[in-house]
């Protein structure tokens, strides 16, 4: 607050974070705040103090006015976090989540490279494996909303628990049914159904936990060093699961997989990311399909949010992930059959070396700041990598195309989601986010038939190649559909 001194505004004091700044005047002051808030200044600070600051002036005629200087803030595009390298690697709680993620993410892939030996060792059953892929992602598909409304209602600190225990509970499941010999299929594709539903309560609240920790300037250098880690975990556990199943067994190796969750647990019993009981009351659980149909109604009124669960879901269900599965064949026909082969684990660690190095680099150099327009051309982009990729019959060509690809899917998916986390009302955060990963993970569940079924009968070259080409032509229809409209609303605003 500042005090006028009798009828003239004179040389006023400001306290702002316990030191004095010195106003001489009301327009000087009206001034320097707006400069503090320009985005070439400091945002975070004026973000702190500009909403709350009142300046008492005397006009012309020695009658005091109030004025409030409040942030100027467009709904549709929330300001821009500043470009710097490894920008939210500043925050030290995020630094622990991170790592505790990532480590989760290994443990997530190691499990997958023991259980799925074991199961096909023991079994030697094509749909036991197809079980393993729906189970998986099936789980977002229906109940990501859900529990993206749970994330809105309880502490997401003890949803996250939750999840890393039945993660927990699932490894040692495996390691108690491999010791004993007592594995069968019905309790194999229980624990692959447990599995999936611990991953759909996990990941809506630790998005809303990175938001909790970095906030909204942030939040994109989070958003993208997250999807990095994902990536290290998909580029190392594969690894690291061989060799605790070279040195361990599987026995051994699936209960050491289980310590790695631990410290997710143990670092959220204290993080001071609870619930805020000073803000006001939040919306309430999903209470059935008419919150849901309510929160799809937000999402689809919100261009950004729109567009980007769009793009993730076309995305997911026409491509997904499904050619890894087919990764195999790919290297058959590339003259690297067996699994000892470095060029084929060279094969196989490509796209995710992509990923890994994509995000290092444009986080080191802030690059690509998150746009919807730049996130559909880095998706088309991802569509003519792996199109060239099924078409290649040359190693070098497509191992460059599978790294572009790795790179191109990490950028487009992390800017995604940025721009959803930015647009997203806070008091359903949890419920859109839901939306996403309903999006972005449970329609790759219909990705295998695109992929998968489809190369049974026209071959995995061409099944790619024509998925990934369909999703290009989708894509440049909702960008010009996007183009014009824009044009129009333009037109008709003059």
């Amino acid at each position: 607050m500042i005090e006028p001194s009798g009828s003239d505004f004179g040389s006023k004091t400001l306290l702002h974070g316990g030191r004095r700044k010195v106003i001489e005047s009301p327009h000087a002051f009206i001034g320097d705040c707006r400069r503090a808030h320009h985005p070439r200044h400091n945002q975070e600070e004026s973000a702190q103090w500009m909403p709350h600051v009142k300046v008492i002036s005397p006009n012309r005629h020695n009658i005091l006015l109030e004025h409030t200087l409040e942030p100027q803030i467009d709904a549709l595009s929330p300001p821009m976090p500043k470009r710097r390298s490894f920008a939210s690697f500043a925050n030290r709680d995020f630094k622990i989540y991170f790592f505790a993620t990532s480590a989760a993410f290994m443990a997530d892939n190691i499990e997958h490279v023991i259980s799925y030996y074991v199961m096909f060792q023991r079994f030697h059953s094509p749909a036991l494996g197809a079980f393993a892929v729906v189970s998986h992602w099936a789980p977002y598909l229906m109940f990501a909303v859900y529990t993206g409304g749970l994330a809105d209602r309880f502490d997401i600190r003890r949803l996250i628990q939750t999840a890393m225990l039945l993660f927990i509970g699932v490894s040692v499941g495996w390691g108690v049914m491999f010791a004993t010999d007592s594995l069968q299929e019905w309790k194999a594709m229980a624990l692959l159904v447990i599995h999936g539903l611990a991953g759909v309560i996990w990941i809506p609240a630790s998005q809303v936990l990175i938001h909790r920790i970095v906030g909204q300037e942030q939040v994109s250098s989070a958003v993208r060093l997250s999807a990095t880690g994902r990536y290290l975990a998909f580029l190392l556990g594969p690894a690291i699961g061989g060799v605790l199943l070279w040195a361990f067994g599987p026995v051994y190796g699936i209960f050491f997989n289980a310590l790695i969750y631990a410290p997710m647990v143990l670092w959220l019993i204290k993080a001071p990311y609870g619930p805020d009981r000073t803000a006001p009351p939040r919306a309430q659980g999903l209470r059935g399909f008419g919150d849901i149909i309510s929160t799809l109604r937000v999402v689809a009124q919100n261009p950004v949010l729109l567009s980007m669960t769009v793009l993730v879901g076309a995305a997911a269900f026409f491509v997904g992930n499904a050619y890894q599965a087919q990764m195999p064949g790919f290297a058959f026909d590339l003259g690297f059959a067996h699994a000892t082969d470095v060029s084929y684990m060279i094969l196989l660690g490509a796209d995710a070396a992509g990923g890994l190095i994509g995000g290092l680099i444009l986080e080191s150099r802030g690059l690509l700041p998150p746009k919807v327009p730049t996130a559909y051309i880095l998706a088309m982009v991802w569509c003519c990598a792996l199109a060239g990729f099924a078409r290649s019959h040359t190693y070098p060509i497509a191992i460059t195309l599978l790294f572009i690809a790795g790179f191109v899917e990490l950028a487009f998916n992390s800017m995604a989601q940025s721009l959803v986390q930015l647009n997203a009302p806070g008091e359903i955060r949890g419920r859109v986010i839901g939306v996403f990963a309903m999006s972005a993970n449970g329609l790759r569940t219909f990705s295998g038939l695109s992929v998968g079924l489809l190369g049974a009968s026209v071959g995995i070259h061409n099944s790619l190649s024509y998925s990934a080409a369909a999703l290009l032509v989708l894509l440049l229809a909702v960008t010009m559909v996007r183009y014009v409209g824009g044009r129009r609303r333009e037109a008709i605003s003059r």
